[in-house]
């Protein structure tokens, strides 16, 4: 069979794990369709190489939207021409599952983050205990599995006596726009980036606060989230409002251009539970290709990125003076930024999906799918 039908419950636009993995299959060879949902506010896919499909859901959270999605999904899926089955994350699990075992299709699952334990379910025990139930019960049914980062592979393979394919989530290598001849250099505005969701743990709210002794910085925030109005509350707050932009979510494909135009990207994840522990960023990643000095947090897998190639700074300590000493300093150090520059170089060869992909087509070859060599 060379039919693959992918489902994420987001809204397509900006995930790009998902839209890499689509388009390197269609590449191949296979017949793809996405399906994700369309949430009143989403913006339009833009035109792709395989199909894209968005359910229209009655509700937008909590347990009927999931059970919502998963009903629609099933029966969707009922009823397609045969293929592989790809569950993005576990609440998409119960229905590809389910249609898996009916219609004895084959079923691949990709967890992109170690789904219970995200600081969203840690103070939520029941609903945590909902979600630990069927991780329990269908993880490790699943034959051919894969995960973002070698520590969260470890854990399931632990639990659930599995073989997690480890498939990290990095960027296409393209063509690099110039940069502006005020990034690498003190400038007027100075910009340190956040790209994301805005969740909580992610290490945004410190850099705020960090931005009251920044006066030459400007703090651009990509994303959407539970936290916003959290932030953007904290923001007005300390009265730094003029300097820290909430720039909303954009599709991927725009995202690349502000990327660029940054001088320190940050990825200060908190160690609020196994899956920020064993994190491996989007943003990272983007950061490396954007050649973009990084701050991250001192979390083992972010950590060993930062320092095995040598691309900018760890913060020992979330505190926001220090936080700004740091900053300050990464944009001061001349010879510093030169060096990271040249590595930024380097890493972005190296860690690019054209040398990652090989491992999914691999995985999607094992589960059946007929593709090109």
């Amino acid at each position: 069979m060379n039919r693959v039908y992918l489902s994420v419950i987001n809204d397509l636009v900006v995930d790009q794990r998902v839209h890499k993995a689509a388009t390197t299959l269609a590449e191949y060879g296979a017949e793809v369709m996405l399906i994700g949902r369309r949430l009143p506010g989403s913006l339009e896919v833009a035109e792709r190489t395989y199909q894209t499909r968005r359910f229209r859901l009655l509700f937008k959270r909590g347990f009927l939207f999931y059970a919502c999605y998963n009903t629609r999904l099933f029966l969707f899926l009922l009823f397609v021409r045969k293929g592989v089955l790809v569950s993005n994350d576990l609440d998409t699990l119960p229905a590809n599952f389910l249609v898996s075992r009916i219609r004895r299709l084959p079923l691949v699952y990709d967890s992109h983050e170690y789904f219970t334990e995200v600081p969203e379910l840690i103070d939520r025990p029941f609903v945590r205990k909902f979600w630990l139930r069927i991780e329990r019960r269908l993880v490790p049914k699943v034959k051919f599995a894969s995960t973002v980062s070698q520590g969260v592979a470890d854990e399931y393979n632990r639990l659930y006596d599995q073989n997690f394919v480890v498939i990290r989530n990095l960027p296409v290598t393209g063509v690099r726009e110039p940069k502006r001849p005020d990034q690498l250099d003190c400038g007027p505005d100075r910009i340190i980036i956040y790209q994301g969701s805005l969740n909580p743990g992610r290490g945004i709210d410190h850099v705020i606060r960090a931005m009251v002794h920044l006066d030459n910085f400007v703090f651009q925030i990509f994303g959407d989230g539970p936290v916003r109005g959290h932030l953007e509350d904290l923001t007005e707050e300390l009265g730094v409002s003029d300097r820290v932009n909430f720039m909303g979510a954009v599709p991927f494909s725009d995202l690349r251009k502000h990327t660029r135009q940054a001088s320190v990207g940050i990825s200060l994840e908190e160690n609020l539970g196994k899956n920020y522990y064993y994190s491996l960023p989007n943003k990272l990643f983007d950061y490396i290709h954007a050649q973009v000095p990084v701050l991250a947090s001192d979390l083992p897998e972010i950590k060993n990125i930062v320092e095995s190639y040598g691309i900018g700074r760890i913060a020992s300590s979330y505190d926001p003076g220090q936080l700004a000493a740091i900053i300050k300093d990464m944009m001061d150090d001349h010879e510093s930024r030169a060096e990271w520059k040249k590595n930024l170089r380097k890493a972005a060869k190296e860690l690019c999906w054209e040398e990652e992909n090989e491992k999914l087509l691999s995985l999607y070859r094992s589960a059946g799918l007929i593709i090109d060599k």
